[in-house]
């Protein structure tokens, strides 16, 4: 199924909500929300729902290909205020999707040492 790019980003807001992930800053006037894949492509992400979160330019374009937990870190030692649980969530549904799916096994090893590394902290 091909969806266009505002459509996706519309499923991606509905079901996370309507701030950016990483500095928690709504979506509206000048904040507008970038698809940030949470494996980066670079890493073997695919470019499915189950991988992108909303993010704003600014977050996205810092965080570049550093992993989830690394920038998790990150966001808070800045004193942001990032969603763990929805970073987590969003990782745990890419873990069952390429259960089902089958493939992405770069992406399945990348999302495994994640979630295993957001259990130890």
């Amino acid at each position: 199924m091909n969806i266009g790019r505002a459509e996706r980003m519309a499923l991606i807001l509905a079901r996370d909500g309507a701030t950016c992930a990483w500095c928690a800053r709504p979506f509206r006037g000048s904040t507008v929300p970038t698809t940030d894949h949470l494996v980066p492509r670079v890493k073997g992400g695919p470019s499915w729902l189950e991988n992108e979160i909303a993010a704003c330019r600014g977050c996205n374009r810092l965080r570049g290909h550093t992993s989830p937990v690394d920038w998790l870190a990150e966001c808070e030692r800045r004193g942001w205020a990032p969603d763990g649980q929805r970073i987590e969530r969003v990782l745990r549904d890419l873990e069952a999707a390429i259960a089902e799916r089958g493939g992405q096994r770069r992406a399945r090893a990348y999302v495994e040492r994640q979630l295993r590394r957001l259990a130890k902290s």
